[in-house]
């Protein structure tokens, strides 16, 4: 048994009816003519055969009694496969808008906390003798970086424990989660020294610091009302693209910019176009930009990230002046969130009380208005640089996107995979009449910003990729 951190028992708290806090990830799986055939039953052989090494798959959430304190996850439950992963057929002719209109239908429902918080289905009838892998892991459980090292260990590319084979523990009794709990709360107590120590340092900075902090996050600051925000529908929509990593690079290194940068003012062109067609007027947006401090490649699950606030200039209609004002706004952003510290919110989140919060966010969830904080969450996350397996199969590509959050219909989610740079968006169903939209638009900017730099519009064949939608 392990208690879930504050800031993993905030992400379960945020869980309503209409704002689902699971992450998707996805692996595409060319299928090898020579290799016995690879259905379902062979990938729950598989996942069976790894379950020692994918110890996050086995926890189960144990709520404590009177909601006395954050939850407890159950470490090594019993773990019924035929219910966790399940078959998908798709319909002819099996492309990439194929899956990604069936990954909107799998995220479309929430998790069943009588259960470990994830479920895979997997996918037939792809195009090319292709499989699909699509995992539904609630955001509880594990972060982006955990998520990519857990699909490594899944794929072969990082080393697991080895030893016995899987065994369930017994269910905890209702005295040992209440005594446990009044311990925990005792070393909590005990920390609020350091969390105080921690938090006057941040201040510190910021009163030394010759830059300040942004004037987003120094005053209430309201992001302006946009088509993407509103009272969430349950419905979830979904859509991919694939660019090739080294066109992004190359890109970059022109202007002088990260990749990370790259994907921002793309995003940031592509959103101005969708302003300008759903409301008229391109204000500038505030994103939140996930940003984590444990990259260690042995963290399978937790979640060690908080929100950075990124101002998007979508009101900038050249695309160069664009790229840079996106790059200045982001190095603001960073240096602003370090000179508060990164863990600040989490370290606070391990004292915010499990029946308010929860009633907090059903409150905000239900209001028919716009998120008071962010217009978006937009995030770039490293995948695996080598190739992966599953079952002997190749693994040619692979996605991911994280939740929407309340009041907030969009949530664009980039994964890189060897020389692969992978968009994925997640909408509501009311947000726009087709989430392609948004991948259509965010290749257009990037050919739009290759023109004014004078690179090639021409785009890299990514072979192993699907054809896009």
């Amino acid at each position: 048994m392990k208690r879930l951190s504050g800031w993993d028992a905030v992400l379960l708290y945020s869980e309503t009816p209409n704002v689902h806090m699971h992450t998707l990830k996805v692996a595409v799986i060319e299928l090898d003519p020579a290799r016995r055939p690879f259905g379902v039953e062979a990938f729950r052989d598989v996942i069976g055969e790894r379950l020692g090494k994918l110890e996050p798959l086995g926890y189960q959430l144990v709520d404590i009694p009177w909601k006395f304190h954050h939850p407890m996850w159950r470490e090594h439950c019993a773990v019924d496969l035929d219910y966790h992963i399940r078959p998908w057929q798709l319909g002819a002719p099996g492309g990439r808008r194929e899956l990604d209109d069936a990954i909107g239908h799998i995220a479309s429902t929430p998790l069943d906390r009588r259960y470990p918080l994830w479920e895979m289905y997997f996918v037939e009838g792809l195009a090319n003798r292709r499989v699909a892998v699509v995992a539904k892991i609630h955001h509880a459980l594990a972060d982006g970086v955990a998520s990519a090292n857990l699909m490594a260990r899944g794929m072969g590319l990082l080393p697991g424990p080895e030893g016995n084979p899987y065994v369930s523990d017994p269910a905890p009794t209702k005295r040992e989660l209440i005594s446990s709990a009044m311990v925990d709360h005792l070393r909590h107590l005990g920390r609020i020294p350091a969390t105080m120590r921690y938090t006057a340092q941040g201040l510190a900075r910021v009163r030394r610091s010759s830059r300040k902090l942004s004037p987003e996050l120094t005053r209430p600051f309201t992001p302006p009302p946009t088509f993407m925000n509103h009272l969430l529908t349950p419905e979830r929509r979904f859509a991919t693209a694939t660019l090739a990593l080294a066109d992004v690079k190359v890109t970059g290194k022109k202007l002088g910019v990260t990749i990370n940068d790259m994907v921002l003012a793309m995003s940031s062109g592509a959103l101005r176009n969708l302003l300008l067609r759903y409301d008229g007027k391109a204000e500038p947006l505030l994103a939140s930009v996930p940003v984590s401090y444990d990259f260690s490649p042995e963290r399978i699950s937790g979640n060690h990230f908080s929100g950075m606030l990124v101002a998007l200039p979508v009101d900038c209609d050249d695309p160069l002046e664009r790229v840079q004002a996106t790059h200045e706004n982001a190095v603001s952003a960073k240096e602003s969130h370090q000179l508060l510290g990164p863990e600040l919110v989490s370290r606070w989140a391990a004292y915010w009380p499990p029946a308010g919060t929860e009633a907090a966010f059903r409150w905000m969830s239900s209001r028919d208005g716009q998120n008071k904080v962010l217009n978006l969450n937009i995030s770039n996350v490293p995948g695996p640089r080598e190739r992966g397996r599953v079952g002997g199969a190749l693994v040619t590509e692979l996605y991911s996107v994280g939740p929407l959050t309340a009041g907030s219909g969009l949530n664009i989610t980039v994964w890189s995979y060897v020389d692969q740079l992978n968009i994925s968006v997640l909408t509501d169903g009311a947000t726009v009449e087709d989430p392609h939209e948004v991948t259509e638009a965010m290749i257009a900017d990037f050919i739009e910003i290759r023109r004014a730099a004078g690179i090639s519009e021409e785009l890299t064949v990514v072979e192993d990729a699907m054809a896009q939608a």
